[in-house]
This record gives C-alpha cells, structure tokens and sequence, in this order.
C-alpha cells in the first residue's frame, strides 16, 4: 500500500483496510510511503499517530519514507532534513521476524529481506523530483548510499529467483519544473537491471496514486499501489514458473 492517510478524513477508512489485512494469512505489508499529504501535517503528533495506527497490522510491518512527510514539508515551514530524522527515529526499527536487514549507518530507511528465495529491497527514492530541485547535494550523497544498496541487492539476487525493488516515487515521471531528472540515475538502473534479469525484477512503487501493472522497461515488471482517495490494497504472491509474481487489487 502506499499514498495513504492524507489527512484526518482518511484516518478510519484506513482502520478498515489495516482490519482487511489483518483477517488475510499475509507473510509481512509493505507501505511505500507518504502518510501524510503535501501539505501535512508532518509534525510529530501525526507521525506518532501513524505509528500506532500501524502497530495495528499484525504482519510484519516495513514503511518507507515518501516525499510528502520530509522533502515537502518545507511547505509547512519545517526543516526537510529535521523531519527525516525524525521520521528514522521512529521507524527504523528492527524486525526480526523476517530476518530485515538496515543499511548501516545514515541511511537506515534502505531496507533487505529475503522471503519466498526472493530478494526484497526497499530504498529512500521520494516523489518531488526526488528532491533534486531543492536540495541537490543531499539528493546526491542519498542516491550514492541507495546505489550502493542496490548493488549490494542485485549481487544477492542472483542467488535467488529474482528481486523486488520498492521504493516510493514513481521514476517514470518528469520533473514539472523542466529541469534535471532526479530518477535518471534510477532508470538506467532499472533498465539495467531488467535486461540482466529479465522477468525476475518487479518494481513497486507509489506516488502517482493509480494502481498499475506493466512493463514499462523491458524484462521490468512494475506494481503501482493505489493512493488516496483510493484506499485500497495489493495482495502479491509469488509463484513458481516463467511469470512468479501474482498480483491482485483488492476490492475497496
């Protein structure tokens, strides 16, 4: 899931769809962020809210930072860099249960695990032009730390069936502003990726709010969540065979 809550007036619709989830046999839920809207709140009532709302999921829990709870938040007069500190305060936290590896250091956001002989990934690349057009250095010095867990990712895949990046930007996107591409860097990977492992790589992401399911590159499978108004999940499974992921939108 991803894109979700925006706001007070999707706070129970949102207790639904965690209740939803709660009664299916999953292995572990994936968020890949923003739970807050671009205009907030991001202060840390809200993102304390959310945590406790999420504890509510029984599964094993991963969430991944979006644009809208840090490099937005500029719109509400807090420090971007402040509100992603806050935000690995309170959500890197270990799961021992699916054996989750951090990347060590800074980045703690930048997330492993292995589950089905598959390798999962999850990596801090936000929506917002992956903030490029504000704050380029730290655009840098993030994307060299998500390469290199990329890397580091791939290399372990090919040990496995395949690999499942995540991530919350949709990188097919361009930038409004007419500028520098902030996921350039991030579709030659991906193209890279999907020629060297051909329908063995999926690609999740959210940030555009409109469920899809294609191949945007080739040998690339890609999985968009819904995102509000659309308070809705994805159930994937994987399964042996040429096509290993089963992808399936849950009724609202």
């Amino acid at each position: 899931m991803g894109d979700v809550p925006y706001g007070t007036s999707s706070i129970a619709p949102l207790d639904d769809m965690i209740g939803e989830m709660n009664a299916q046999p999953l292995t572990f839920v994936v968020h890949v962020g923003d739970i807050t809207s671009g205009r907030g709140p991001c202060g840390d009532d809200w993102l304390e809210a959310r945590k406790a709302q999420f504890a509510r999921i029984r599964a094993p829990f991963v969430l991944l930072p979006g644009d809208n709870e840090w490099t937005d938040c500029h719109r509400g007069g807090f420090d971007p860099l402040e509100r992603l500190a806050k935000w690995r305060s309170l959500f890197c936290f270990p799961l021992e249960s699916i054996s989750l590896e951090r990347q060590q250091g800074k980045y703690c956001e930048n997330v492993r695990w292995i589950a089905g002989n598959h390798v999962f990934v999850g990596v801090n690349i936000p929506g917002s032009n992956n903030n490029l057009d504000r704050d380029p250095a730290e655009t840098g010095e993030r994307m060299r730390a998500v390469f290199a867990w990329l890397d580091a990712a791939e290399a372990l895949a090919r040990r496995h069936d395949g690999l499942v990046v995540m991530m919350q930007a949709n990188p097919f996107v361009k930038p409004r502003s007419g500028g520098a591409n902030g996921y350039t860097g991030v579709l030659e990977r991906l193209e890279r990726l999907g020629r060297a492992m051909p329908g063995k790589v999926l690609l999740v992401n959210g940030d555009t709010h409109t469920f899809k399911d294609d191949e945007p590159l080739p040998g690339l499978r890609r999985v968009e969540v819904f995102g509000w108004p659309q308070i809705r999940w994805v159930r994937a499974r994987i399964e042996p065979g040429a096509a290993p992921f089963r992808v399936e939108a849950m009724p609202p």
